[in-house]
């Protein structure tokens, strides 16, 4: 039984996640939240090691908790419920979108589409912030753990700087990994 939740909260969050992985952070947070199957701070580690791996962020994630709460199998569940909307949707669009491409109509729903897909991924972007840059105190306050909002900072700062503008993405998340295990952020 448990099985066949954990494939229709993934088909669920397939279907509606509209945009790719970062469009599933905002889903896999609601699941947290109703499930026993993570915590938010087990999902901020998952997106950390999805965006740092190589792979979908959205598949891996979904893998990633298939596999913590079922096993191989779960692992396998999980990641055919996240793809098989997917799938099936791009067979119809594919078939019947060369025929309306040009459509007025579905040019507008594609203009709809695109704002609510970037509220989606910002609402997660600021769950994640904070997770990743609050941390509750004995009292369960959440205060600002100053490292990580160092780090935050510098390197969005660093992307602006044109010698290190041009380095790898790989290079950001090695040096932020190396400074987390150092200073124990």
């Amino acid at each position: 039984m448990l099985y066949l939740q954990v494939f229709y909260e993934f088909f669920k969050i397939g279907l509606f996640a509209i945009g790719g992985g970062p469009a599933t952070i905002p889903f896999l947070m609601e699941l947290s939240e109703k499930s026993s199957w993570y915590t938010m701070e087990e999902l901020t580690n998952m997106i950390a090691i999805s965006e740092s791996t190589p792979g979908p962020v959205g598949l891996n994630m979904a893998t990633y908790v298939g596999f913590t709460t079922l096993g191989m199998a779960g692992g396998i569940v999980s990641t055919l419920g996240l793809v098989l909307p997917s799938i099936v949707i791009i067979i119809l669009i594919a078939k019947f979108l060369i025929n309306f491409q040009e459509n007025q109509y579905v040019k507008w729903v594609f203009s709809g589409i695109r704002p609510a897909v970037t509220a989606l991924i910002l609402s997660a972007v600021i769950g994640i912030c904070r997770v990743s840059l609050f941390t509750p105190d004995a009292a369960g306050v959440m205060t600002p753990a100053i490292g990580s909002i160092a780090i935050c900072i510098m390197a969005f700062f660093l992307m602006f700087v044109k010698p290190i503008k041009k380095l790898h993405p790989a290079v950001f998340i090695l040096s932020a990994a190396v400074l987390g295990v150092v200073f124990r952020l």
